[in-house]
């Protein structure tokens, strides 16, 4: 083939350059690029169209079930290409972690931000403060102690802009976030003290530094009360008011919660899950086999979350019976949660893929090569292709510059570029 897509992004993979998009989907699509054909490099992540349309379509249905709004975290892919898909589908906004994710977003469109963490520091300040000269930039971050309310309030106060925040609540043995009564009287009062600078939106807080249930909701309840309390209060000068939790695990028991409190017209529920995009085979894989199991509006709906996310890399040698050794590494794919996990194996010049024999393994895992063990007489060669299911996408696309969308025939159709 004369132009293929190795040609356009090879020499862009990995943090070498940015990709030039200037061809849209559809004119990417009638460039007839293949991953079977072997027209781009392996290894490489890719993505596939029909499991990404269905995962969009069933957290748009379960949000919309509940009544709430969907803002994903962005900080899992840091794909604008991405984000336009989900806020195309629905989403109220985009959660990111940032200063610098923020300024990506909003380069590429983004026009609301829940940064749920902390804003610290000048020159991340100074960041957003150049986006809110956009009026049409709508931004909220957390606050959690009277220490950063002042720093904030100092800054913003300058420069005559208001900032929104919501205040963040935390668990003990957590991360950020007011732990107790005595934290968050004193916030309020510094809060008070900036009322003209900072903004109060509504409150915040992530369940995920919990291990159990039990724990989930007790502190999901505490968030329902708290913020009954300060809306009693006065505490919040404009509605709606937020109430924002959920990460990609427990984002069921979070709009149980949040539903069941009946907090009316006044608030807004806002979820973040990130990973439900593209899911992965690992935790968030038992997440959601535990949300079907148990959640009674995933129970109606179809099939769950379909892992949408591969790494495809070459058999480059058998050098033992059981050995095969792999063109993947840790440059490649994450191994934080446990190693990836052999899905498909593909020869040149065949049909289409066949799931991989269930006993093959990753054992080892380097910075360019991975050990798969086999079983003698395995139908495995040299130049075969196998791809990969993974168990964390975070630290998957982190290690991608452009991902390739794949259509079911796995021909590209569109092509994903990350900003880390």
């Amino acid at each position: 083939m004369m132009s293929t897509f190795t040609n356009l992004v090879s020499p862009l993979h990995k943090g070498l350059g940015f990709l030039d998009r200037a061809l849209e989907p559809e004119q990417i699509a009638r460039k007839g690029w293949s991953l079977l054909h072997e027209d781009l490099t392996l290894p490489t992540a890719v993505l596939y169209q029909d499991k990404l349309v269905h995962n969009l379509g069933w957290m748009r249905e379960f949000i919309d079930a509940y009544g709430m709004r969907l803002a994903p975290h962005g900080k899992t892919t840091m794909a604008p290409r991405l984000f336009e898909m989900q806020l195309r589908n629905g989403a109220w906004g985009i959660t990111l972690a940032t200063a610098h994710q923020t300024l990506v977003a909003y380069a590429h469109g983004v026009r609301r931000v829940l940064m749920a963490n902390q804003l610290i520091g000048q020159e991340n300040m100074a960041i957003i403060a150049r986006l809110l000269q956009d009026p049409e930039f709508d931004y909220y971050c957390l606050v959690d102690s009277a220490a950063q309310a002042q720093q904030l309030g100092c800054y913003f106060s300058k420069s005559g802009q208001r900032l929104q925040v919501l205040l963040e609540l935390g668990a003990m043995g957590g991360r950020t976030g007011v732990r107790n009564d005595e934290q968050l009287q004193a916030l309020l009062g510094a809060l008070l003290q900036w009322r003209e600078t900072l903004l109060l939106r509504g409150i915040e807080m992530y369940e995920g530094v919990l291990d159990d249930e039990a724990s989930i909701r007790a502190f999901l309840r505490r968030a329902v009360d708290v913020a009954r309390r300060l809306d009693s209060e006065g505490r919040f000068p404009r509605t709606p008011i937020l109430l924002s939790g959920a990460g990609s695990a427990w984002y069921d028991v979070v709009a149980e919660e949040f539903s069941a409190a009946n907090l009316g017209d006044r608030f807004h529920i806002v979820l973040r899950p990130g990973c439900y995009l593209t899911h992965d085979v690992g935790a968030y894989r038992e997440a959601q086999a535990r949300i079907l199991d148990h959640n009674p509006i995933a129970r109606k709906m179809h099939e769950g979350l379909m892992p949408a996310l591969q790494v495809w890399a070459y058999v480059q040698s058998v050098p033992e019976e059981e050995t095969a050794i792999i063109t993947l590494g840790k440059r490649d794919a994450a191994f934080d949660s446990g190693l990836p996990v052999p899905g498909l194996h593909f020869r040149p010049g065949g049909d289409l893929p066949k799931a991989a024999p269930s006993h093959w393994t990753l054992t080892k895992l380097m910075d360019q090569h991975a050990f798969m063990r086999i079983a003698p007489g395995d139908d495995l060669r040299v130049g075969d292709m196998i791809g990969f299911d993974v168990r964390h996408p975070c630290t998957t696309f982190d290690k991608w510059r452009t991902l390739p969308i794949l259509d079911a025939r796995y021909q590209v159709v569109d092509v994903v570029q990350t900003f880390f």
